[in-house]
């Protein structure tokens, strides 16, 4: 999968003739502010505890991440940490104890340390090496260690350690020198996973023996594509992993390590996006890719049958863990009308148990809008997938204005699911149109490959022709459409707005880039490993390619821009600097073109304060009620 440069998703579309959205009778509908959105909880996580009776997560319901304990039986909700200042992230519970694992930064700068809660309240750093990245990877099979990965040793590489339950003593077991991403562990400890990047569409996999010192390659010369590790077998027999490889779309195969002889375990007309056996191996987990949206398949290893599982209408289900015991399975479900919520399955009583209500209770869900699934032609002929958000109130009587919404990446994916920006912005009459042009993920190995080395220009001519296709509804008032993205759709929002300056009335610009020389030769050097693979499909600044990134970054051509702009900006970003968004904002000023420009001192890559997010998303809405609606009362 391309390794995302910006975590925010925006969606655009084209001109279609074969699908367009079903036409629903206009209603009114209550029009809710900033604060009702933003006071949804979101949650994540989900960690059974050892005796199977709570679940481990963290919410944001005081405007912070922190981590919470659900009681399985009453569902009450238990706060564990009251931080005010970073946000706390839940991995899991110390099996055994009444210990806490959670992760956090500083400020959204993605040094993330791992931290001891212990069962008096006191916390310990476990991983306090100032400029040391560290990520659990797992407990060992007799739970008396946890197994993680590190950049301590070498800012550029991820080495792997063993640290005992307890005593809390780290050893290494692996030291990366070579730069592979290290990708799995084998239970026995005798062999790990390792990933080599060659492009953003293309690697290699190989099994290292810790003890016989031995490469064994799984990827398969002359079968390109993507390899990804999904796991060891238990017995030490199999090794199963992730493949597109001379494929469109990504299947589960299995690996004999006695003879290297290999078998397809699962294959759909879409990407198998993960997939894991229980902790006895008596579920096998499958999530897959279809269309915008998660479909989960559970099976009984035993019978080779499928778990029937309860439908949640709309339901889109983003993760799932098993307890220990395998009785119960933890789901987290959303909807494109409300937060994801935590569910709980009871393999025996065949029961589903919603644990959650993390949509605002002010928020009628009758007045938000479903997503629906789109599909356009663009210049070419080449058919857009796209995820569309339609206002109630609008028709041909009562045209609105609409936005492309443009996701991150390269390589990203606007899903079907919430977010509440886009049915903030719905609910006070915009049109939505989240397009996921070429390049993007979850439509084949070919789509996914062509926005290589041509960033900035056919994937923008996807976002004009879905303003093109907006033009084509009764509805929507042609004259009226705007863009809007984050990170790689923020580059995307400035492209447009730089290079095609006459074709969208105003843009907003989320931590994007604008200067791809710049962003390329300052990447974080914990993504040294992805380093060649990022300029394998973008271009690599040192070399001749230095002339077409300098073409394709919209800071040096701001001469071009026409219509307003608005820049969001984390200063603690370490994958797009605050500067891309300070000159670019200086660049397009000498325009005498309208500018607004907002920077959060404690936020990074993606803004996950409840205040930040009220603060820049209502003067997203005053911007675009003012440059793009032309309210009369807004006017100057």
């Amino acid at each position: 999968m391309k390794k995302s440069l910006i975590l925010l998703t925006v969606l655009i579309g084209t001109l279609s003739c074969k699908q367009k959205p079903a036409e629903a009778p206009p209603r009114n509908v209550k029009k809710y502010t900033i604060e009702q959105f933003y006071a949804n909880k979101g949650i994540g996580g989900g960690s059974f505890s050892p005796d199977e009776s709570k679940l481990l997560v963290h919410s944001n319901e005081t405007g912070i991440f922190n981590l919470y304990e659900i009681n399985l039986a009453d569902q009450s909700m238990t706060a564990i940490t009251r931080s005010t200042t970073e946000s706390i992230f839940a991995v899991d519970y110390v099996p055994g104890t009444g210990e806490i694992l959670y992760a956090a930064d500083k400020g959204g700068n993605e040094i993330d340390h791992l931290y001891l809660r212990k069962a008096d309240g006191t916390v310990q750093d476990l991983t306090p090496a100032p400029k040391e990245k560290a990520n659990f990877f797992g407990w060992s099979q007799d739970k008396k260690a946890l197994y993680y990965i590190s950049n301590k040793r070498d800012e550029r590489f991820f080495d792997l350690y063993k640290m005992g339950v307890g005593d809390w003593k780290a050893t290494l077991l692996y030291q990366n020198n070579e730069g592979y991403d290290i990708a799995g562990l084998s239970w026995d400890e005798k062999a790990v996973a390792l990933n080599k990047n060659i492009t953003t569409s293309e690697n290699q996999l190989f099994l290292y023996g810790l003890d016989s010192k031995k490469m064994t390659e799984i990827s398969e010369p002359g079968k390109k594509g993507i390899y990804g590790a999904s796991g060891f077998s238990k017995d030490g027999k199999a090794f199963y992993y992730l493949s597109n490889a001379d494929k469109e779309f990504q299947s589960l195969e299995q690996y004999s390590l006695a003879d290297g002889k290999r078998k397809d375990v699962f294959s759909t007309t879409w990407d198998v996006m993960y997939a894991y056996d229980s902790e006895n191996e008596k579920y096998r987990v499958i999530a897959i890719n279809a269309d915008g949206k998660n479909e989960l398949k559970v099976i009984d290893n035993k019978s080779g049958q499928e778990v029937a599982l309860p439908e949640i209408p709309d339901g889109d289900v983003t993760a799932v863990s098993i307890s220990t015991s395998e009785n119960k399975m933890r789901l987290t479900v959303g909807t494109s009308k409300a937060p994801s919520n935590i569910y709980i399955y009871d393999f025996k009583t065949k029961e589903l148990k919603k644990l959650t209500e993390t949509l605002n209770k002010e928020l009628n869900p009758d007045d938000l809008v479903s997503a629906e699934v789109v599909r356009y032609k663009s210049y070419d002929g080449l058919e857009i997938p796209a995820i569309y958000y339609k206002p109630q109130p609008a028709s041909a009587q009562n045209k609105v204005p609409a936005l492309i919404w443009v996701h991150g990446g390269p390589g990203g994916q606007s899903r079907v699911g919430y977010n509440a920006l886009i049915q903030y912005l719905v609910n006070h009459g915009y049109a939505v149109l989240a397009v996921n042009n070429r390049g993007s993920s979850g439509y084949g190995q070919k789509f996914y490959q062509m926005d290589d080395l041509n960033h900035g220009d056919k994937d923008l001519k996807d976002c004009i022709w879905g303003k093109k296709y907006l033009q084509s509804l009764a509805y929507i008032d042609s004259s009226k459409i705007g863009i809007i993205g984050g990170s790689y759709g923020g580059y995307m929002t400035m492209a447009a707005m730089t290079f095609a300056p006459n074709e969208f009335k105003v843009g907003i610009d989320i931590f994007g880039v604008t200067n791809w020389l710049r962003t390329l030769k300052s990447i974080p050097p914990y993504w040294e490993s992805f380093r060649s693979a990022l300029y394998a499909e973008l271009g690599d600044p040192f070399t001749a390619d230095s002339v077409r990134l300098h073409k394709i970054s919209p800071l040096f051509h701001t001469q071009h821009v026409k219509n307003p702009i608005m820049v969001l900006q984390g200063a603690n970003d370490p994958r797009v600097l605050q500067v891309e968004s300070d000159e670019i904002v200086a660049g397009v000023k000498k325009n005498k073109v309208p500018v607004e420009y907002i920077v959060f001192p404690d936020e990074g890559h993606g803004f996950v304060k409840k205040e930040n997010e009220i603060k820049g998303y209502s003067a997203v809405l005053k911007f675009l009620d003012k440059y793009l609606k032309q309210e009369k009362e807004m006017k100057n």
